[in-house]
């Protein structure tokens, strides 16, 4: 059987397989985010070690440039990750490694892995939104991940403000975007701990969990999805999902009522994604 490389890179860890499919995974590892030089260097040295893949998939943070039209296809462009902006990942391994790739965000990416073998089968529109180092939103319309100039950005839209938030945001494009207020990093800025280092009867669950509502009742007036998959590092926090999804039930108003639900593929759903990427590109 064919045997494909899978990469989830994040800004945090890049998550490294090998698999003949989602249920046979061969080898897998784990590889710090530090310079473009050292990781990526990691990475070829990993899978020159391991047996000879097929094809390659990659569900990279971003943002990143997927029109394989362009001279730039495979890189990551402007990006919040120091010293990761016009960042060639796609291109080069491919090359290092001899084999076609394919190539996508890592929330494109997750919500391809949950529409094929997750909590997203059977939606002809799905929605995979990650909370955590930052935060994103990927698409899949009729199996296909959407695509455009170049691909969504949930997590930059600007939202209403709470009305107890004064807090400025530290997105350094749009300061208080979804990512600038809640993904993780916003969260140990505002409080200087985590979330699910707060206790309970914090206010900070509440706040965060209207922003993830919010943000909801805003994709799915937009795309319609039959499900939207909340999944993250900040997510794991007892509660908080229920927190969004109470929100999104207020802020919706009867008009709009969003499924958010967990992953079907656990903490796998962007490496699994990456495995779906290198199926296709194979």
């Amino acid at each position: 059987m064919p045997l494909y490389g899978c990469i989830e890179a994040g800004g945090t860890k890049f998550v490294l397989g090998v698999a003949r499919g989602p249920d046979d995974i061969v080898a897998m590892t784990r590889i710090e985010t530090t310079t473009p030089a050292e990781t990526l260097g990691a990475v070829e040295a990993w899978f020159a070690g391991q047996p000879k893949i097929d094809a390659l998939g990659i569900a990279s943070f971003g943002p990143v440039e997927i029109s394989r039209e362009s001279d730039c296809w495979g890189h990551i462009t402007e990006t919040t990750k120091p010293d990761w902006s016009h960042t060639d990942v796609a291109a080069r391994l491919g090359r290092a490694l001899s084999v076609p790739v394919g190539f996508d965000t890592d929330v494109n990416g997750a919500a391809l892995g949950e529409q094929r073998w997750g909590a997203l089968q059977g939606c002809e529109t799905g929605v995979y939104v990650t909370i955590g180092t930052g935060i994103g939103g990927g698409a899949v319309i009729g199996g296909v991940p959407l695509h455009g100039a170049p691909h969504p950005e949930m997590g930059h839209v600007l939202p209403q403000r709470h009305l107890d938030d004064d807090f400025a945001g530290i997105c350094t494009f749009h300061g208080s975007c979804y990512e600038g207020l809640a993904s993780g990093p916003a969260i140990k800025a505002r409080y200087g701990v985590s979330l699910s280092e707060l206790p309970a009867s914090h206010p900070g669950h509440a706040m965060i969990g209207w922003y993830l509502g919010q943000l909801a009742i805003a994709i799915q007036a937009m795309l319609a999805p039959q499900a939207i998959v909340m999944g993250g590092g900040v997510t794991a926090t007892p509660g908080l999902l229920d927190q969004a999804r109470l929100a999104a039930a207020q802020l919706g108003g009867g008009y709009f009522k969003p499924d958010i639900v967990v992953p079907g593929l656990g903490d796998r759903s962007g490496l699994l994604g990456a495995l779906a990427l290198a199926i296709d590109a194979a």
